[in-house]
């Protein structure tokens, strides 16, 4: 499948590959990538991608992309490819004809195509760098993939902006024309756009709903449905600008129609509650053990969780006024338009709205049986810096149940990738269990057998354990 360096008319052959692309080869290469032989895994099995693509983010905008894109690639040659932020290629369509040659390098729904994985292509070092790339021809590192060009350009969450995934578009020099990355790139922004309206009208549905149940519940209570416009100014708040109204119930507060602000607090030191809204670690911490005891806290308590001493609640109160005020100054920046208000209340310390944070995402789709989501979801351990009691007890709390799903109900594929994590890399039963699930002729045993031994244990060690014994 060789071919001209550059796939486009009258582009000279460079005498070397530009700065962008030799970077790229050496993070290959230093990944011990063998150029010749290099076919992607099928990441995502047959019979749980239907499944996986209608849980991602992506699924929804999937009309935009089409229209703007997939339209008009069908009959012209090119492909167009949505993946995940993992770089798994989660929908491939397009020219029927130039889909049929894709297969024969694995440029299939469900193949991986991270840099990691094939070396040098478009949609995998766009998210490695998390920036639009073309890749012309012979500037794969991937032989296999010469022969053909291709654009692409990541997708961020609109109001986090970390990578939801990327949309590319491969096939002959058309792939790498001029306008075909400002054209992916406006596609980016119109599903990013997308999304953001999509979460709004969902805020806005959800009040709606909420206010409606508040009103039938105090028609009923009071008996007269006279009254409705009452109960109805009960349930949105009279507030200025009427925000949300806080009643104090038994349990924790309840902010009627309020929207929940979500906080980032995986893999990254300090929480993030918006997008330029990042909390000190010790906010951080406060405001994290808060969201996960949502009945509150007492002074005693939060103290003991945050300091490891109950008797330091002077230090706390100190900590809690000067994070009143910044929960005050961030308000627009949490919610414009949606009349959220983020406070703390005392005795017992609480959130006045609730706070959604990605460990409770996490949790919620290992509820569910979503493991390749979950580990997706699941870029590092909570608030890894912190030494505090209650985030520790958090912290390990999450890493044990995401263990746990891994090793009792996940498939071999994601158990691979669960292995291959910081959590999961010297974890010697996990690679025991992958060991145990891969078919006895997969060319992935030898890799794995070897990562065993270099741990101090082996295949022997891994006959003899005994099924459902967990440690950790």
């Amino acid at each position: 499948m060789g071919s001209p360096w550059l796939a486009l008319p009258g582009t000279p052959r460079p005498r070397r590959p530009r700065p962008l692309v030799a970077q790229s080869w050496e993070r290959s290469r230093r990944r011990e990538l063998d150029p010749e032989h290099l076919l992607p895994h099928l990441e995502v099995a047959e019979d749980l991608l239907a499944d996986y693509r209608l849980a991602h983010p992506l699924a929804s905008v999937l009309p935009v992309i089409r229209r703007l894109l997939v339209r008009d690639a069908e009959g012209s040659g090119l492909l167009v490819a949505v993946g995940d932020e993992m770089g798994r290629l989660l929908w491939v369509e397009g020219d029927p004809e130039s889909k049929r040659r894709a297969e024969q390098m694995r440029f299939v729904e469900g193949a991986g195509w991270s840099e990691r994985e094939v070396g040098t292509s478009a949609p995998g070092t766009a998210l490695e760098l998390d920036h639009g790339i073309q890749i012309h021809d012979a500037e794969h590192f991937n032989r296999l993939v010469h022969g053909w060009s291709c654009t692409a350009v990541p997708v961020h969450d609109p109001e986090t902006r970390r990578i939801l995934g990327v949309i590319d578009i491969t096939g002959d020099a058309r792939a790498v024309d001029p306008h075909t990355l400002p054209l992916i790139e406006a596609t980016a922004a119109a599903a990013e756009a997308e999304l953001m309206v999509q979460r709004l009208r969902a805020g806005q549905d959800r009040r709606s709903t909420e206010a409606a149940a508040a009103e039938r519940a105090a028609v009923r209570v009071t008996g007269f449905s006279g009254r409705r416009q009452n109960a109805k100014a009960a349930a949105v708040g009279s507030a200025p600008g009427g925000s949300a109204a806080v009643g104090s119930v038994r349990g924790g507060p309840v902010a009627t129609g309020a929207v929940p602000v979500r906080m980032h607090v995986l893999g990254r030191d300090t929480g993030e509650l918006a997008p330029g809204v990042e909390l000190s670690t010790r906010h951080s911490e406060i405001v994290t053990l808060l969201a996960w005891h949502r009945e509150g806290l007492s002074a005693a308590r939060l103290a003991a969780l945050v300091y490891g001493d109950d008797s330091v609640a002077v230090t706390l109160r100190a900590e809690i006024v000067r994070l009143r005020r910044i929960l005050e100054t961030a308000g627009p920046a949490l919610g414009p338009g949606l009349g959220l208000a983020l406070g703390l209340e005392s005795r017992p310390y609480r959130l006045t709205s609730p706070v959604e944070l990605d460990a409770h995402h996490v949790i919620s789709l290992l509820d569910r049986g979503a493991h390749r989501v979950a580990l997706a979801a699941y870029p590092g351990p909570l608030l890894p810096g912190s030494e505090a009691p209650g985030i520790e007890e958090i912290r390990t709390t999450l890493r044990v149940r995401l263990r746990e799903a891994m090793l009792t109900d996940a498939s071999v594929d994601v158990l691979l990738d669960y292995a291959s994590t910081d959590d999961g890399r010297l974890d010697a039963e996990v690679w025991m269990a992958v060991l145990r699930l891969l078919p006895q002729r997969s060319p992935r045993r030898a890799g794995v057998v070897l990562h065993l031994e270099q741990l101090g244990s082996g295949p022997a060690a891994g006959r003899s354990a005994r099924p459902g014994r967990r440690s950790v």
